[in-house]
């Protein structure tokens, strides 16, 4: 019996040395060596050539690139999360399976969360940047005071896999869990977090010490914390954000920050990134970070090893565990 043919397998970014190299021996694989960032032009390239293809989040395969697909590529396993960068309507059209790597990042993510929390709160950055500066001349009682975060009113948006783990640290920290999702999470895991909820942003907004945002980029979550909504926000709060930058209105964000309408905010996504509203660069109380919540080794190659999973299953002819449903878009 002759050998199934190896499937060509392009990926678009430099992964971790050991996930290539699988790659390498389970599939015909195409490595990004450079990890430079495919232009539009290259990613329709790729995808007309690929019976797999393996983007990250920052790939954008919009219509037109599905569209322009050739007729071999039948997967396109994301290494990530998010699946906000796929037109998922049309990989449908052309009857392309989609999988991402969920779960696998939950932990780092939440851990990253409560970093910025506690870096906002204690403004970390802002006493880092000082001794740094040689302009520290030593303890005073009233120098680069915080907020203690005990007893504190924790607001959650999304209380998913992400959003739970926040909540289950930030109880360590004595924090307050409420919460606001799409739909009421589970009695027992509310009875777990001791968390409220709240059906109504606006008014959990409004009440709340600290905010996270732990929901995907959506169309209904596009702006979800709007000028209108951020007003909301008490001057003293501190918003963090470790999900995806299009959930808030940057602009009017950078407005409130800048006038004291707001405590602090910590910002690990942004709304046009790479590009970093110039504004926030200049102010002291943001906690800026380039999109590394993610960012372990660990959870790399956690990733890694779904995409290998779900291209070899979809190769076998099953169902890969990750594909992405109908449903989710």
């Amino acid at each position: 019996m002759p050998e199934r043919k190896k499937p060509l397998v392009i990926v678009t970014r430099k992964l971790p040395d050991a996930i290539e190299t699988r790659m390498m021996e389970l599939f015909d694989t195409r490595l990004n060596l450079d990890d430079e960032p495919m232009s539009r032009d290259q990613l329709i390239a790729a995808a007309a050539e690929a019976d797999v293809l393996v983007p990250t989040v920052t790939d954008t395969l919009d219509a037109g690139v599905i569209e322009a697909a050739g007729p071999r590529l039948k997967l396109i396993a994301s290494f990530g999360t998010g699946i906000d960068h796929i037109d998922l309507r049309s990989a449908k059209a052309r009857n392309i399976t989609v999988t991402n790597t969920p779960g696998v990042l939950t932990e780092d993510t939440a851990d990253m969360t409560m970093a910025l929390i506690l870096a906002a709160a204690r403004r970390l950055v802002e006493g880092e940047r000082l001794v740094r500066s040689g302009d520290w001349t030593g303890w005073g009682p009233t120098s680069m005071l915080g907020h203690r975060l005990s007893g504190k009113r924790l607001g959650i948006i999304g209380m998913g896999r992400i959003g739970q783990a926040v909540a289950r640290r930030a109880r360590g920290f004595g924090l307050s869990i409420h919460y606001h999702n799409r739909r009421r999470v589970h009695p027992e895991v509310e009875s777990e977090l001791e968390a409220t909820y709240w059906e109504s942003l606006d008014q959990m907004l409004a009440r709340m010490d600290i905010i996270s945002t732990n929901c995907p980029h959506t169309p209904a979550t596009y702006h979800l914390l709007s000028a209108r909504r951020l007003a909301l926000l008490r001057r003293e709060a501190i918003l963090v954000n470790t999900s995806r930058g299009e959930v808030i209105d940057e602009t009017a964000l950078t407005k409130m920050l800048q006038r004291g309408e707001l405590g602090a905010a910590g910002l690990d996504v942004f709304e046009h990134e790479p590009a970093v509203n110039p504004k926030l660069l200049k102010l002291p109380n943001v906690v800026l970070l380039p999109h590394m919540g993610s960012a372990t080794l660990e959870g790399r190659l956690d990733m890694g090893q779904k995409v290998i999973v779900n291209i070899r299953t979809f190769a076998d002819g099953h169902t890969p565990p990750d594909r992405v449903l109908e449903t989710e878009f």
